[in-house]
């Protein structure tokens, strides 16, 4: 259950990213450094970053996963995922299975359709301290999904993801963001290796 809120944390984490002193009021200025950074994330160059994640003190995880446009490559303790932009395989090791979804079925993972991030809900602003940048998101009233605030880190230079912290309902998630890559990512990052969990006996369930 807490994976699955992590992926989705994690589907917008290096959007934002940022940290502190010197305030600045400028929501505008605000907006385009995180659509920088968004785009560094989520552009046709792609993006691969490695994640800790510590959920209000009573679950802590880490895996690496790869973005490129929608598609998405995942691994943690648990699972392996592929997202090639039309099919999602989600390989479960103890469980040995592989379930089969559409790219975007909410279905394919319990929270998706509940832990939603759009980037019109809220207020911007940041704040400069040193080599860090704080970027701050606040929930306006009218919002349309479930995430309340966040408060992202990065490295002011390179605008290089460093930590992020997220509010969700009336708790708080720490994702601590490290070996993070631009680009060079090929599309055969996002192809599932089927004979891989054919020869090792996985089933295969569709849930298309």
């Amino acid at each position: 259950m807490k994976r699955r809120l992590l992926l989705l944390i994690i589907a917008f984490l290096p959007l934002i990213a940022f940290g502190a002193k010197k305030q600045f009021t400028n929501a505008e200025e605000a907006k385009q450094i995180f659509d920088k950074v968004y785009q560094m994330v989520f552009g046709p160059q792609g993006a691969r970053l490695h994640y800790d994640v510590n959920i209000i003190g009573i679950y802590k995880t880490s895996g690496t996963i790869t973005y490129k446009g929608k598609k998405q490559q995942f691994s943690d303790e648990r699972v392996d995922t592929w997202n090639d932009g039309i099919t999602a395989y989600m390989a479960y090791r103890k469980k040995k299975t592989v379930e089969i979804h559409r790219a975007d079925s909410d279905k394919k993972d319990k929270y998706s359709g509940k832990f939603k991030f759009h980037p019109e809900d809220f207020t911007y602003s940041m704040e400069r301290a040193d080599s860090e940048i704080t970027l701050k998101l606040k929930q306006n009233k009218d919002a349309k999904g479930t995430i309340k605030e966040v408060r992202a880190t990065l490295d002011a230079a390179t605008l290089t993801p460093k930590h992020l912290k997220v509010k969700v309902a009336f708790f708080w998630t720490n994702v601590y963001i490290s070996n993070f890559r631009s680009g060079g990512i090929t599309d055969n990052t996002f192809v599932f290796p089927r004979s891989k969990y054919v020869n090792a006996g996985f089933k295969f369930v569709d849930k298309r």
